[in-house]
């Protein structure tokens, strides 16, 4: 006998297809119907008809969808899998580097036994937590995740739930965390039945549809699903943290912001399970309430994405001005970030038209709560042709780029690729098998480049096929001598982290940053990083006596009595004394 259970509340009648019948459900006040049915047990294939409705829906509750988002629910029995990391203790997010993978471009298989073949690389360069891009189903082949439906049932084409827990229990033999974006504002546009059962949609809209009903009536349940979907990856899966997509589009008036009650109930799990279990926020506010301590008044986030620490170093590298980029570029804005972690803290943003942002404490708050890149999915593949940096920069501007990043107070993450320099693009790609809303997607995605100045005949269409396969890694390139001196670099460069405490020292008060001619300085204790961007050779003054060179990302730096000569477009890190 299998109980099943879903919740319709303004459904008269809800009726079981499963075991070859229909099966009539007993409706409860509080919105759920049960049933119980013998012979049905994991492997069964179900789904659920409301009211008078001929089609027969997946759960929104599903675990597993073998044939696609459209197709029935099967039971899948999460005790039945054999782990094999009992020993694992977890990966805490101070002092750790993050690298962010898309299963189904990080290899040419693009499933999660095929990434489990280059975990070894990820082990040699030196990461500590792999951040995957969202695995849960969305409709069609390939798709960047973020078109999602089931917030419960690992995308089939992957490898589905079983070959989830095969690349985590493979991450937790080899010593890597596990890192999972979850989207939990919006539904993608494509097999959302879910909100066919009730009142998950609120009223207000954001860039990607309907919002997610967290206050309105009947939110409570709403909620309820939010968060066991995010308890459930972490117990189930054995996952180390999730990363939240897009949290200012979390619509939420209650007194008690889903946010914190998130945080709450993790902390509980993470007590319970004896690993420590983190939260990740992307937010757009630079509101430090987001990673404050719910002791503090915060949320109680362990970190935040910090899209201004990204655009000070883009900027100042590249030279471009468009679009947000508009407000960063100068060597005094880079040293802003670099103190103090957002440049728009209460100060004008000329893109947004408007004051944006809030001060961070910096002697109260610890640079791990932000996270920091030079690319990653969105910055890349938000590019009309999805161009990472090697297509702008020079191998030295790279590394000097790579340098500034891994040594400075933040929690570094890496994207697929970056650390060989690849050449393939990472474009925006999707699968919609139905026709009109692939063309609705492929002109949107024309027209949204069009009013950032990109002429629409560039952008590639996100349908073909060729665009997704020229998306994949070209695992090739790290053995050719270019791409292995620069992946050489960012072994050391993380070593290096990982070996001088001055180094992964989080605390901004700690920072001091002095900027000249296409050149800075960053003071981390008793070592000075220096990055020289000129295309000429530079004496940079040190402020103290120069004791050891620990890095030179060039041959040819010299040390003089008070300064280091860096060739152009390098860096250094020296310790002074």
């Amino acid at each position: 006998m299998t109980e099943f259970r879903v919740w319709a509340p303004k459904a008269s009648t809800v009726r079981l297809r499963a075991c070859g019948g229909d099966h009539e459900m007993e409706a409860s006040e509080s919105g759920w119907w049960r049933v119980d049915v013998d012979g049905a047990g994991p492997g069964t294939d179900y789904a659920y008809l409301l009211d008078d409705a001929d089609q027969a829906l997946p759960d929104p509750r599903s675990a597993w969808q073998p044939n696609g988002v459209h197709g029935p629910s099967r039971r899948y029995d999460h005790a039945a899998f054999e782990w094999t990391d009992a020993g694992w203790t977890g990966r805490q997010l101070p002092g750790s580097v993050l690298y962010e993978l898309h299963v189904g471009t990080f290899t040419p298989g693009g499933t999660f036994d095929s990434a489990i073949d280059r975990l070894d690389h990820l082990v040699d360069l030196g990461v500590d937590l792999v951040e995957l891009l969202p695995v849960n189903a969305f409709n069609g082949e390939h798709n960047w995740g973020y078109d999602g439906v089931c917030w419960y049932a690992p995308h089939e084409p992957y490898g589905g739930p079983d070959g989830l827990k095969r690349f985590v229990d493979a991450c937790h033999t080899r010593g890597l965390g596990v890192i999972l974006d979850a989207v939990y504002n919006h539904f993608g546009p494509s097999g959302a039945y879910t909100p066919t059962f009730g009142p998950y949609l609120g009223q207000a809209a954001n860039p990607w549809g309907a919002s997610i009903n967290l206050d309105g009536p009947d939110s409570e349940e709403v909620r309820r699903y939010v968060i066991d979907s995010a308890l459930m990856w972490l117990r189930d899966y054995h996952l180390d943290g999730l990363r939240l997509d897009a949290v200012h589009a979390l619509v939420d008036h209650g007194a008690v912001h889903l946010l914190e009650q998130l945080a709450v109930e993790v902390e509980s799990l993470s007590t319970h399970l004896g690993r420590p279990l983190s939260l990740i926020g992307e937010s757009d506010l630079n509101d430090p309430k987001v990673i404050t301590s719910r002791e503090a008044g915060g949320y109680g986030l362990h970190a935040q994405w910090d899209d201004d620490v990204h655009h000070a170093l883009h900027a100042a590298l590249t030279g471009e001005r468009q679009g947000y980029y508009a407000d960063f570029g100068s060597l005094e804005g880079a040293a802003a970030v670099l103190e103090n972690a957002f440049l728009h803290a209460g100060t004008w943003s000329s893109f947004r038209g408007r004051r944006h942002g809030r001060p961070v404490d910096r002697s109260r708050t610890p640079g791990h709560r932000f996270v920091a890149y030079l690319q990653n999915h969105d910055q890349i593949g938000n590019r009309a042709v999805g161009d990472r940096l090697p297509a702008t920069l020079s191998t030295g501007l790279l590394k000097v780029g790579a340098t500034l990043l891994l040594t400075g107070p933040f929690t570094p993450m890496l994207f697929m690729g970056e650390e060989w320099g690849a050449t393939t693009p990472w474009q925006f790609f999707t699968s919609h098998p139905e026709r009109e809303l692939a063309a609705a997607v492929a002109n949107g995605r024309r027209s949204e480049f069009a009013a950032h100045g990109w002429p629409a005949g560039e952008v590639p269409d996100p349908q073909a096929p060729e665009t997704f396969q020229r998306s994949t890694l070209d695992w090739s390139e790290p053995d050719k001598p270019d791409h292995r001196e620069l992946l050489e670099l960012y072994r050391r460069l993380i070593a290096l982290r990982k070996a001088v405490p001055d180094l992964s020292d989080p605390w901004l008060d700690r920072v001091e940053v002095a900027t000249g001619d296409r050149y800075l300085t960053v003071r981390r204790g008793g070592c000075v990083v220096m990055a020289n961007l000129a295309d000429r050779r530079q004496r940079i003054a040190v402020p103290g006596r120069v004791g050891t060179v620990l890095l030179a990302t060039e041959g040819g730096a010299t040390v003089t009595p008070g300064a280091v000569e860096l060739p152009a477009e390098s860096a250094a890190v020296v310790t002074i004394r």
